[in-house]
């Protein structure tokens, strides 16, 4: 049985349900569109969301709960912020009530997607936490990995010239650089985030070069 499958069963989901589930969700992942919101980060972000939830010492239900949305919370992407967020939890919670998982499961799962549209949740959920900073990782991953991604991103976006992409980005960078901490528990902080502000950083300057060489 797959990562996904075992997590709806754990919730009490049908595993014929969950399979017909995955198959679409595999499906929607391989869209051509998408360069880095794919069925790889997906799975980076189900790995990464799993081991920060195992250390944190959450219970089971709650482990699932953080791997069923760190698989679908890019599962409808548009390039819409908040609105594929939105819809990435309408799918969700239609397959696992589909699948006959517990009200109360399906409505966490779906809590947790919906908390990556703006990266916030309250300071003391840490199953959240545990998906939040996972969808992060990418930020402190090693340089050229990072200009992958950054690549990656810039082509999901490709509708954008390269000066309104510049000045929006630049925008998103500053942002993150100036949050105290980009990342919500120790365990995350201490993994990724000196190289995710040293790649923050070094991506922003060459915007900015960028930017200067376009005035």
């Amino acid at each position: 049985m797959t990562a996904w499958g075992a997590a709806v069963a754990h919730v009490g989901g049908d595993e014929d349900v969950a399979g017909e589930a995955w198959r679409d969700l595999e499906a929607r992942y391989g869209e051509p569109h998408r360069h880095y919101h794919d069925l790889a980060h997906a799975t980076a972000v189900a790995g990464d969301g799993a081991q920060l939830a195992a250390e944190a010492g959450l219970g089971a239900g709650e482990c699932a709960a953080v791997e069923l949305a760190a698989w679908a919370h890019d599962v409808v992407y548009d390039a819409v912020p908040g609105e594929d967020e939105r819809a990435s939890a309408g799918w969700l919670r239609h397959w696992l009530t589909r699948a006959g998982a517990g009200a109360q499961h399906v409505a966490r799962a779906e809590s947790l997607v919906l908390a990556t549209a703006a990266h916030e949740a309250p300071e003391d959920d840490e199953a959240a936490t545990a998906l939040l900073d996972a969808d992060l990782a990418i930020l402190g991953a090693d340089p050229a990995a990072y200009a992958e991604y950054a690549a990656a991103v810039r082509r999901e976006y490709a509708k954008y010239d390269d000066a309104a992409w510049a000045a929006g980005r630049a925008a998103v960078l500053e942002n993150l650089l100036a949050r105290p901490l980009l990342y919500r528990s120790e365990t995350a902080r201490a993994r990724w985030e000196t190289a995710a502000r040293r790649n923050l950083a070094a991506e922003l300057t060459r915007w900015r070069e960028h930017a200067g060489d376009h005035r």
